[in-house]
């Protein structure tokens, strides 16, 4: 399976699995992991339960708990993982089914691959001369515009998110454009950051308490720190209801 980090690899608990997963520092055989459900097509580190042949790249293993999202600027996205209500999810991004992990946000109904939210902001592809920017969605005003995928050549949904070059109406699925993505590298504008909305009262203290529980290292802590999180959420809601 690959070899261990050193003889004194203890391995961590990760919540998702109730054993522990020992950190296997090169693997020497193609491993799937269960959060973004992508092979290891690099080096680089897995965390692993070889009893129930449990694996997690070490990236995916310390994906935030909780996540701010440019593309759902109204809530903070959760990381959930299996069994799903039905047995899978549709991810909002991509549009395709999901068994592993996913980023939810439960009062919208709204779910995202690990691997969709880690998309970065702009790219640029082989079949293009310019950088390509993420679209949550068609950058048309008339949201009924066709966009076809200038990679394969697939007509593509309009609710999917795409990556765009607006001046010479290029435009891509996010698969075409990223061939192997990076997960669990977010992009600096998906960290959480202050949201002026109207709601902004509760959103501040809802981010404050997503920087303390991705500061906490021990997931028992930060399994704790989630639950105090959704207590102030409680209370920052009731707060706002008091106003009216």
């Amino acid at each position: 399976m690959g070899r261990l980090n050193g003889g004194t690899n203890a391995g961590k608990q990760h919540f998702s699995h109730d054993h522990i997963l020992k950190l296997i520092a090169n693997p020497t055989e193609t491993l799937t992991c269960n959060a973004c459900e992508q092979p290891n097509n690099t080096n680089k580190p897995f965390y692993g339960c070889n009893t129930c042949q449990y694996f997690l790249h070490e990236n995916c293993f310390n994906a935030p708990l909780f996540l701010n999202h440019s593309s759902h600027p109204s809530h903070p996205l959760t990381l959930h993982h299996p069994p799903y209500a039905g047995g899978y999810y549709i991810c909002n991004a991509c549009g395709s089914d999901g068994n592993g992990f996913c980023y939810n946000c439960a009062a919208c109904d709204f779910d995202i691959h690990l691997q969709c939210a880690s998309c970065p902001s702009s790219i640029l592809v082989d079949k293009h001369t310019h950088q390509l920017e993420l679209h949550f969605g068609s950058p048309d005003e008339d949201k009924d515009s066709k966009y076809v995928c200038d990679i394969c050549f697939v007509t593509m949904n309009n609710d999917n998110w795409l990556y765009y070059c607006a001046g010479c109406d290029f435009a891509s699925h996010l698969h075409c454009a990223i061939t192997s993505p990076e997960v669990g590298v977010f992009p600096k504008q998906h960290h959480p950051n202050p949201n002026p909305n109207p709601n902004s009262i509760r959103n501040s203290n809802v981010n404050e308490v997503v920087d303390m529980i991705n500061s906490v290292n021990d997931d028992h802590d930060r399994l704790i720190a989630a639950q105090i999180a959704a207590q102030i959420d409680a209370q920052s809601r009731r707060a706002m209801l008091d106003l009216f």
